[in-house]
């Protein structure tokens, strides 16, 4: 693990590199902002949040708003040939100034990062939202102490359902099956119902499938068919695990060099950024599984898998499990005080309780 991780590191230091500078800071000829520019990696480059809403953010809003004066090198993590942890990592050492990335994608390395999105946890993306509103000041501050890094958005993508190359009727029929999963706590459930949890980037998905590497995978409704998974996968299976949490952060020491009026342009607009992107994944949902299935389809050819809707059994078990195996789990990863804070915040909304 450790020559892996030191692997990882070069690579995307190489990345950072090829993307520009680090902070750079020069006097402006008009003296309103000075001449900066920055470095931000962005989510995975095949939805629609990353080409809708965050590349236009990035590349056009701000640049505009801050008179030209910034210069953003905006790439998606995918396309620097990241995994999907190191953008946090980049973030951390402060490689790179601004990142988003999925937070089960570092869940291994501090369990806090599942809190919000336990497999099973919230039926809706309206219910994730809560929850997520709940808790974050208190990943904010974890966040600011521990790893030296500024919460500047919470976000979403579609539900997180499977998609399977042979049958599955329910629940059961996972039982034996490889599973691409994102996070810890995916990867308790799927243990749960006999399935093997199988650690897989995003990109490499695609073919993992197509080959029989892994029997079914798990991702967001659209996400899933931007990457064409319905060329290896047959099946879809509705059941909404969760619904891959997101967070874009600044380390904040690159954060406080910035000049104060960069910082607040970024500060006025970030709100209304963040709220864009919940927007479009609620009205993705469906969207998403029509893509996948027999349409419509506004983003292409409907990609023609069996929709399989989950029965009220599957539904209730997928809470069942949440409850006996999931919950108790990270619990136990996140320790005492993790799940103290759970039942204070998230607790209040929804009615969960955790014990360590």
């Amino acid at each position: 693990m450790q020559i892996r991780n030191k692997m990882y590191g070069a690579i995307a230091a190489a990345a950072v590199v090829s993307m520009g500078s680090a902070v750079a800071v020069a006097d402006s000829p008009d003296g309103v902002f000075p001449a900066t520019e920055i470095n931000v990696i962005g989510n995975v480059s095949v939805t629609t949040q990353f080409r809708d809403i965050q590349k236009p953010y990035w590349t056009e809003v701000i640049p505009k708003l801050t008179g030209g004066k910034l210069k953003v090198n905006f790439k998606a993590w995918n396309q620097m040939g990241l995994k999907g942890p190191e953008p946090f990592r980049l973030a951390q050492r402060g490689q790179t100034q601004f990142a988003s990335y999925q937070l089960g994608h570092v869940s291994g390395e501090a369990p806090i990062n599942d809190t919000t999105d336990l497999a099973g946890m919230s039926p809706t993306i309206d219910d994730f939202h809560k929850v997520t509103v709940a808790f974050r000041p208190t990943l904010e501050k974890y966040y600011e102490e521990k790893f030296g890094l500024k919460i500047l958005t919470l976000q979403s993508f579609q539900a997180q359902i499977l998609y399977c190359r042979d049958e599955v009727k329910s629940l059961a029929d996972l039982k034996g099956r490889k599973v691409r999963s994102s996070g810890v706590s995916q990867s308790d459930f799927l243990s749960a119902v006999g399935a093997s949890g199988i650690p897989m980037s995003f990109g490499e998905v695609q073919q993992g499938l197509q080959k029989g590497v892994i029997d079914c995978a798990v991702t967001g409704t659209l996400g899933g068919y931007s990457a064409k998974w319905y060329e290896g996968a047959k099946y879809l299976y509705t059941l909404p695990l969760n619904f891959a949490a997101g967070v874009t952060v600044v380390n904040i020491e690159a954060w406080n060099k910035l000049d104060a009026d960069i910082r607040k342009v970024i500060e006025d607009t970030i709100q209304k950024h963040e709220d864009d992107m919940w927007d479009l994944n609620r009205s993705e949902g469906e969207l998403g599984i029509n893509c996948n299935t027999t349409g419509p389809c506004t983003e292409g050819k409907a990609g023609g898998m069996k929709r399989v809707d989950p029965s009220a059994a599957d539904l209730k078990l997928l809470r069942q499990i949440m409850l006996d195996t999931v919950l108790p789990r990270w619990a136990k990863r996140c320790g005492a005080d993790c799940a103290k804070t759970f039942n204070e915040t998230i607790g209040k909304v929804n009615g969960l309780s955790a014990s360590n």
